[in-house]
C-alpha cells in the first residue's frame, strides 16, 4: 500500500520468447493506464526466463525461481517457445512447475467473438459465440509418471500414465458449477468414458455427484469428440465447459479458433484461494517467424491483463480495458495484419490506451 492508501500490486512480468516480448510491452502500457485511471498502481519486475535463456545457460528459470515468484501478487506471462528448444523443455521447465507449485489448478479460457472480427463459422453472431473453458490444470493426462523402455530397439515401448484424484476432479468441477451460477446456468462436462475405462467413468461419477448439489444449474455430459463437433455446429448450446487437462487444452484452442482466432484469446492459471499468485497469459504461441517485426496482435495479451485485474479485485479497471479493446476493434481503423489491416503492434496497443482516456 502507498502512503496515501492507494492499492499497489507487485506483478512479475515474464515476456518469454518471440512475440511474447512484443505483445507484453503493449499490454503493460494498457494496464498501467487503467491503473492510473482507477487510482491504483502496478509495480512490475521483469524476468528474462525463456527459451533464449535455456540456450545460453541450460535452464528456463533459476533454481529458486518459484521462491522468487511467490513474493508477487500476480504473474504476467508472454509466450515461450523457440526453434531448437523442444516444447516439452519449455513446458516442463517453466509453465508446469509454476502451475503446480502455486496450485493453479484452474486454467480459465473465456472465448467470444469480439466486435470487428469475423468467426471462421459463417453466419454466427457474437451472441452465439461466447463460452468459457474450465480446464483442470494440475493433474490428469499431463503426468510425469511413465517411461520409455528398450530405447532404439524393435521392441521399444513407452508408458504414459494419467492421474485423476478425487480432490483434483471435485475442485475443478465445483469451480465450473460456481462459475455457471454467475453466467447462464449451464455446464457441459467433456468425457470419453466409452473409451477410457477407468479415468473418465471416475470423472463422470464425480460430475454427477456435484451436479446434484446444484439443482438450478443445467448439467450435461458429452463425449469429447462429439463436443468438438458441437463447438463447430452448435456453439450457441455451450456456455461453461469443464474438462480434464488434455481435453481442456484441445477444446480451448478449438473454441478460440471459431471465435476469432488464438490471437484474440486470453487465459488464466488460477489459484482460487489466493494463497499463491495466479498467472495470466495469451493462448497463442511465441510465433518466432514474426517476432520483432512489430506486426503481432497484442489483443490476447491485453485481455489476459484484464483477467489479471479481475483477479486482483480491480473489476472496474478490467471492464474498462475490455471495453477499450472492443471500441478499437469495432472502429476498425487500427488493425494488425492478422485482422486485415496494416497497423503495428505498438499502434494497436496505443489505440487501446487512447480509448481508455
Amino acid at each position: 500500500m502507498s502512503s496515501q492508501g492507494a492499492a499497489s500490486y507487485r506483478i512479475a512480468s515474464i515476456p518469454g520468447d518471440g512475440i511474447g516480448v512484443d505483445v507484453t510491452v503493449e499490454a503493460r502500457k494498457v494496464l498501467d493506464r487503467a491503473a492510473v485511471s482507477h487510482g491504483f498502481s502496478l509495480s512490475w519486475k521483469e524476468f528474462d526466463w525463456s527459451c533464449e535463456r535455456y540456450t545460453k545457460i541450460g535452464s528456463m528459470m533459476p533454481n529458486d525461481g518459484i521462491e522468487q515468484l511467490s513474493r508477487f501478487d500476480g504473474i504476467f506471462l508472454g509466450a515461450v517457445g523457440f526453434p531448437g528448444v523442444p516444447d516439452h523443455v519449455s513446458l516442463w521447465g517453466l509453465l508446469i512447475p509454476v502451475r503446480r507449485a502455486f496450485t493453479q489448478y484452474v486454467n480459465l479460457r473465456p472465448v467470444r467473438l469480439l466486435p470487428g472480427t469475423t468467426s471462421a463459422l459463417a453466419g454466427r453472431s457474437a451472441e452465439e459465440l461466447e463460452m468459457v473453458i474450465v480446464r483442470e490444470n494440475s493433474e490428469g493426462e499431463y503426468s510425469e509418471i511413465g517411461g520409455r523402455h528398450n530405447r532404439g530397439q524393435g521392441n521399444e515401448f513407452v508408458l504414459q500414465e494419467s492421474v485423476f484424484t478425487r480432490v483434483g476432479v471435485e475442485r475443478i468441477i465445483r469451480y465450473a458449477f460456481e462459475l455457471a451460477k454467475t453466467r447462464t446456468g449451464r455446464v457441459c462436462s467433456a468425457t470419453k468414458s466409452n473409451g477410457l475405462i477407468h479415468s473418465m467413468p471416475f470423472w463422470d461419477e464425480i460430475f454427477l455427484e456435484i451436479a446434484s448439489e446444484y439443482p438450478d444449474v443445467h448439467a450435461e455430459q458429452c463425449h469429447v469428440d462429439a463436443l468438438a463437433a458441437r463447438m463447430v455446429q452448435a456453439p450457441d448450446r455451450l456456455d461453461v465447459v469443464v474438462a480434464s487437462n488434455l481435453f481442456g487444452d484441445i477444446l480451448s484452442d478449438l473454441a478460440a479458433a471459431v471465435t476469432g482466432g488464438l490471437g484474440m484469446a486470453p487465459s488464466g492459471n488460477i489459484n482460487p484461494s489466493g494463497e499463491f499468485p495466479s498467472m495470466f497469459e495469451a493462448v497463442h504461441g511465441s510465433a518466432p517467424d514474426i517476432a520483432g517485426q512489430g506486426i503481432a496482435n497484442p489483443v490476447a495479451q491485453i485481455l489476459a491483463g484484464a483477467m489479471l485485474l479481475d483477479h486482483l479485485g480491480e473489476t472496474a479497471a478490467a471492464q474498462d480495458v475490455r471495453a477499450a479493446v472492443e471500441k478499437v476493434l469495432e472502429e476498425g481503423t487500427v488493425q494488425t495484419p492478422d485482422l486485415g489491416g496494416k497497423s503495428t503492434t505498438a499502434e494497436l496497443g496505443s489505440a487501446v490506451v487512447a480509448a481508455l482516456s
